[in-house]
């Protein structure tokens, strides 16, 4: 698993040879581990800063009511942004983890007045930029 979730693109023959395996049980391995869920998909990995997106901030949010229809609302209205990268509800204070990424601070100075600020139930927002990332494995 360790050498697939590095490179999802390698072949079976690539990642036979990784693990000491002929390449006709490592198939049958990888395809038991789809079919069991523990491997649930292939993707890209995407270059945010080639896009223009050169500025990750991690913001907090915190709630100020308990009205499951209006968190509901707040969940789907915030998951839509496309700005949003990550978004995770979490025990305690603050309610909500956001991962942003935009161009500059102009650009996410007009996300957040535009499209976090005014959201019904949100209290408190606090947002840090990333100063440098350090270990990442998505």
């Amino acid at each position: 698993m360790f050498h697939l979730s590095r490179d999802g693109r390698l072949t079976n023959v690539e990642l036979a040879k990784r693990v000491g395996l002929t390449p006709p049980p490592c198939l049958r391995r990888v395809k038991r581990l789809e079919e069991s869920g523990v491997i649930s998909g292939y993707r890209a990995t995407i270059d945010h800063e080639a896009l223009g997106g050169g500025l990750e901030v991690i913001v907090s949010i915190e709630v100020g009511i308990s009205d499951l229809k209006t968190l509901e609302e707040l969940e789907a209205t915030v998951a839509a942004y496309e700005e949003v990268i990550e978004f995770r509800r979490v025990f305690g204070r603050p309610d909500y983890y956001l991962r942003v990424m935009v161009a500059d601070y102009a650009a996410y100075e007009a996300f957040q007045t535009n499209k976090i600020i005014g959201i019904p139930g949100i209290a408190r927002v606090i947002s840090q930029p990333t100063m440098k990332k350090i270990k990442v494995i998505d």
